[in-house]
C-alpha cells in the first residue's frame, strides 16, 4: 500500500531465473543459435532507442561502457 500512496511501481518477469535462462541458452548453443550484436557507445544511446521506437533496430544493442 506505501508503494501506490507514493506512485511507486514494482516490476518483475514471468520467464523464469538465471537458471531457467542458463538452460535456454544452453539448448540455443548446441546447434550454434547466437544473438547478434551490436556495440554502441554511451553517446549512441539516443540513437539506439529511436531505432527502436521506429522499428529499425536490426541487432540486439550492447553498450560498450570502457567507451565513455
Amino acid at each position: 500500500m506505501p508503494m501506490g500512496f507514493g506512485r511507486q511501481s514494482l516490476a518483475g518477469s514471468m520467464i523464469g531465473g538465471i537458471a531457467e535462462t542458463q538452460a535456454v541458452i544452453d539448448v540455443a548453443a548446441r546447434p550454434g543459435i547466437a544473438a547478434t550484436c551490436e556495440m554502441i557507445t554511451p553517446a549512441q544511446i539516443a540513437d539506439s532507442y529511436e531505432k527502436l521506437v521506429n522499428r529499425q533496430a536490426r541487432y540486439r544493442h550492447v553498450i560498450d561502457m570502457t567507451a565513455a
